[in-house]
C-alpha cells in the first residue's frame, strides 16, 4: 500500500468475515500446521477468556469461527493461515494465474523459489482470472502473493491498491 507495507495481518483485518472464516477453517483442517495451531489456541484462550484445554476440545468449524472473530492476528498466524486457505481452496485460480503469467507450477503450487513474473504478463493474467473468478478472491490472492514477496511481486501493488476492498 502506499503509506504502509501491506502484511498478512493487515490484509486479515481487511478481509470479510466469511473470508475469514474459510481461512480460519482451511487452517485448522491443515494436519501439518500444528505449531500454528497451538499458538492460534494460546491466542484464542486469551482474547476469548477459555482455557486452552476447551478450546482444544472444539470441532473444527468452532475453533475457525473463533480464530475468524478475532479483529487481528499475529503476522506469522495470519501468513499460515492465507496460504493455508488458499492451497485448500484456491488452486484452480492460482493455477490459471500462473499459467497465464508463464510459470511453472504443480496444481497452484509454484515450483520455483526465485520466481519472477514477467511485468508484460501481469496485465492480462490479472484480467485473465477477474473474469474467471469473483472479485475478492482475486483481490485477496494478489494480496496474499504481495504479502508472501513483496519484491517479487511488486508490479501487482498497484493493481491491489486499486482493486475494491477484500
Amino acid at each position: 500500500m502506499t503509506e504502509t507495507a501491506l502484511t498478512a495481518s493487515r490484509l486479515w483485518k481487511r478481509m470479510t468475515p466469511e473470508q475469514r472464516f474459510a481461512a480460519a477453517r482451511a487452517f485448522w483442517l491443515d494436519d501439518e500446521a500444528t505449531d500454528d495451531h497451538v499458538q492460534a489456541v494460546l491466542l484464542i484462550s486469551q482474547q476469548k477468556k477459555f482455557r486452552p484445554k476447551t478450546v482444544i476440545s472444539l470441532d473444527a468449524d468452532r475453533k475457525a469461527r473463533h480464530l475468524a472473530s478475532l479483529p487481528s492476528l499475529p503476522d506469522g498466524l495470519a501468513a499460515r493461515t492465507l496460504i493455508v486457505y488458499h492451497l485448500a481452496e484456491q488452486r484452480q485460480m492460482m493455477g490459471a494465474f500462473l499459467d497465464a503469467l508463464g510459470i511453472a507450477h504443480e496444481d497452484g503450487l509454484i515450483q520455483d523459489d526465485e520466481v519472477a513474473p514477467d511485468p508484460a504478463k501481469v496485465g492480462a493474467a490479472v484480467a485473465q482470472i477477474a473474469r474467471q473468478f469473483p472479485t475478492a478472491s482475486v483481490t485477496l490472492y494478489l494480496s496474499t502473493l504481495l504479502c508472501q514477496d513483496p519484491q517479487a511481486w511488486r508490479m501487482l501493488a498497484e493493481v491491489v491498491e486499486r482493486a475494491p476492498a477484500v
